[in-house]
C-alpha cells in the first residue's frame, strides 16, 4: 500500500494568458480564481481598458462575479502591453483566434 500524504502542498503560479477573448478570459478567470496571479494580454486596447474599469465583454453564467473577486483579491489584472504580461510569468497561455482558411489550412497570422 502507498503511503499516505499527509498535508498537501499547492504551488500557486504567475501565469500570463495571451489573448482576453472568450477562451483567453475565461481560462484567466478561472486561473485565479483557484489562486494562480494571472495577467490578460490582449492587443484590444478598448477591451481591455473595459476590463479594467470592471466590464466583462463577453456572457458566460458566474464570469462577471469571478472576474470582480478576482481583480479585487489581486490576482487578476489585464494589460496591453506584452513585455508587461510575459515578464514575470512562469507559464505562458496563447489564446488567439486560429481561424480554419477556405483550403482548410489553420490560419496562424495572429500567432
Amino acid at each position: 500500500m502507498p503511503p499516505r500524504l499527509s498535508r498537501c502542498v499547492f504551488l500557486f503560479m504567475d501565469l500570463a494568458i495571451i489573448g482576453s477573448g472568450y477562451v483567453g478570459l475565461v481560462t484567466g478567470a478561472c486561473f485565479a480564481d483557484v489562486g494562480h496571479n494571472v495577467i490578460c494580454v490582449d492587443n484590444d486596447l478598448q477591451k481591455i481598458e473595459a476590463l479594467q474599469a470592471g466590464k466583462v465583454p463577453i456572457y458566460e453564467p458566474g464570469l462577471e462575479e469571478v472576474i470582480h473577486r478576482n481583480v479585487s483579491a489581486h490576482r487578476l489584472r489585464f494589460t496591453s502591453s506584452i513585455r508587461e504580461g510575459v515578464e514575470k510569468a512562469q507559464i505562458i497561455f496563447i489564446a488567439v483566434p486560429t481561424p480554419q482558411q477556405p483550403n482548410g489550412d489553420v490560419d496562424l497570422r495572429f500567432l
